[in-house]
């Protein structure tokens, strides 16, 4: 008997951690799991492929809403390539409308419902014959050709028969009985590790799922100490915990960030989604004193309007948050990463402007713009038609317009999010476009107006390179500021010195743009480096009339005359900028 564990990820470098847990979950079953790992990148057909060579006799997915329609593609060749094969589904997105899935897609024989550790390995019990009943295991929805002799396996595949049954559901297990769930981490190299040191939340956000179950679990923290070691040990580059508000307890939070900072190896680095605002003056002198790029936040943010808080039952303090936010921002050793979601309650484009310029005058490492997604069993799911909130029925569901925004603004703020994305998250033009902050009313509208840029150019569905961004960045800047202004040319010779210097902050000048100045004189270059004992082939020597740095400050030209040195060998852990030196007198 050969079950495998299909996963299929958002991206190659994820880990899916509910299979993993599921097959260690398994124990003195676990021979008889594999596990398959494909991403969202994978051709259906690459993915039928990986599948059908395995021959297993069970076939079981974890379903999301990124993955959903590419598994359900591929289990409808499945099963016309190995009708003998059972298939089975379980996690978030089916297990709301687990009978819809059923009768929707006859290739399916049976769906597993919430936390899936106890059940599925009733599954793996009865597959092996030593459970009689499917109707014996809590927590599944099956239809009646599931059910059937074991012997008979090989021989009978899905049928028609809609008769479906679903038996009661199962209460949560203890997280402490889930085992450590990677057997071989070396396996797992070039991946970002996911783990959980909880499941659920305190808070019922309407648009996530957790407001479905309220209520936290919590490991046992010598569990979770002796588990963070294994990874600390194995220098594993990044783990990224799952817990759906980390500090929702605070005792919980301190002890593990304590714990880290106690046995830092100097690699690894640690994701956590945080509510900021709950953070007190312990918490925050602790954190300060972490090791620049141990600790990167997932903050959300989501929005700062009042009236759409209360409509998603959220509670945020957005002024204490913004404190907090600024506070670690002036510490320099935490990445923090600020999200919003438009298309929610009450939010109209207005709205969303004032959200989008509260949040990204805090300055956070990253800005990310997401959109309302109706989750299957998420309470906003019922209040749509109280809103006006029309998303789309395919997975990721999401909203195409609301009773406050209309589809045409959406697509506006898709234009936006792209920008933001392409400018502000890549950190590769951070002077650049403080300096073109000064030229707008607000930041949202810098981005409008870059985005309409791209749209009228025809840029916009284009693929760039990323000197072709910053070409594209200093046009839109000549195109803009010549409509402002009526001698912009020393506005122009700024910003060109300043996206040079940006460009310099990530890597070498190699092909020189027009705008660029001569570059300095090579001898000279190799004499500094030598004096200096910095690696010829690791930095970069650039000269420049303006001070940079100032000039983007004040929006205009503070005129210096001096000579930088980019050492890529030596970078900011939390931008990831060369260490910079002014070497004019040299």
């Amino acid at each position: 008997m050969k079950i495998l564990l299909v996963a299929v990820d958002a991206k190659f470098i994820h880990t899916n951690l509910a299979v993993h847990c599921l097959r260690e979950y398994a124990g003195k079953y676990k021979d008889h799991i594999q596990i398959a790992q494909f991403s969202i990148n994978n051709t259906r057909e690459e993915i039928l492929r990986g599948i059908y060579l395995e021959h297993a006799d069970v076939v079981a997915f974890s379903c999301y809403i990124w993955n959903m329609n590419i598994i359900l593609s591929v289990i409808k060749c499945l099963r016309k390539v190995q009708p003998q094969v059972k298939i089975w589904l379980g996690g978030p997105e089916v297990s709301y409308y687990s009978q819809d899935y059923l009768a929707n897609y006859k290739e399916i024989d049976g769906i597993v419902i919430g936390e899936g550790e106890q059940t599925f390995c009733g599954l793996v019990r009865y597959y092996l014959g030593e459970i009689n009943v499917l109707s014996g295991i809590k927590g599944i929805a099956f239809r009646k050709s599931a059910e059937i002799n074991n012997a008979e396996i090989m021989n009978y595949g899905a049928g028609d028969d809609g008769e479906i049954t679903v038996t009661s559901p199962r209460e949560p297990l203890s997280l402490d009985t889930v085992p450590f769930p990677y057997e071989d981490l070396e396996s797992l190299n070039n991946r970002i590790i996911y783990y959980e040191s909880s499941r659920g939340c305190p808070y019922g956000c309407s648009y996530c799922l957790s407001s479905a179950h309220r209520g936290v679990r919590f490991r046992d923290m010598e569990l979770v100490k002796k588990e963070l070691k294994i990874f600390l040990e194995g220098k594993v580059p990044q783990v990224k915990f799952v817990d759906r508000t980390f500090n929702c307890n605070k005792a919980h939070a301190m002890e593990i960030w304590r714990f880290i900072k106690e046995h830092d190896n100097g690699v690894t680095n640690f994701h956590f989604e945080i509510t900021a605002d709950l953070l007190d003056e312990e918490e925050l002198e602790l954190l300060e004193s972490l090791r620049p790029g141990l600790v990167q936040f997932e903050i959300g943010v989501q929005t700062t309007n009042p009236e759409t808080m209360k409509a998603i039952n959220r509670t945020v303090d957005f002024k204490k948050l913004a404190e907090n936010v600024k506070r670690l921002r002036k510490a320099h050793n935490i990445h923090q990463h600020l999200d919003l979601i438009a298309g929610l309650p009450l939010e109209d484009y207005a709205s969303f402007e004032k959200s989008f310029n509260d949040v990204y005058r805090l300055r956070p490492d990253q800005l990310q713009l997401g959109f309302l997604k109706v989750l299957k069993g998420s309470l906003i799911e019922k209040d749509c038609e109280k809103y006006g909130i029309v998303y789309s029925s395919e997975p990721p569901y999401e909203v195409l317009y609301t009773n406050h925004i209309s589809f045409d603004e959406i697509l506006e703020l898709k234009g936006i999010c792209n920008m933001v994305d392409v400018y502000y998250n890549s950190g590769q033009f951070s002077y650049s476009l403080e300096f073109m902050e000064h030229f707008f009313e607000s930041p949202m509208k810098m981005y409008l107006a870059l985005y309409r840029y791209y749209e009228r150019n025809g840029l916009y569905t284009l693929e760039h390179s990323r000197m072709r961004r910053y070409d594209i960045l200093y046009d839109f800047f000549k195109d803009m500021i010549k409509t402002c202004k009526e001698s912009p040319d020393e506005e122009i010779d700024v910003f060109k010195e300043i996206l040079i210097y940006d460009y310099c902050l990530r890597e070498g000048l190699k092909n020189r743009p027009c705008y660029a100045g001569p570059p300095v004189e090579y001898q000279k270059f190799k004499k500094i480096c030598n004096e200096l004992e910095v690696e010829r082939s690791k930095a970069h020597m650039e000269h420049f009339t303006y001070d940079v740095i100032r000039s983007a400050e004040n929006g205009k030209g503070m005129k210096k005359n001096y000579t930088v040195l980019f050492d890529y060998s030596r970078r900011d852990p939390i931008t990831r900028s060369a260490k910079t030196l002014d070497i004019s007198e040299y």
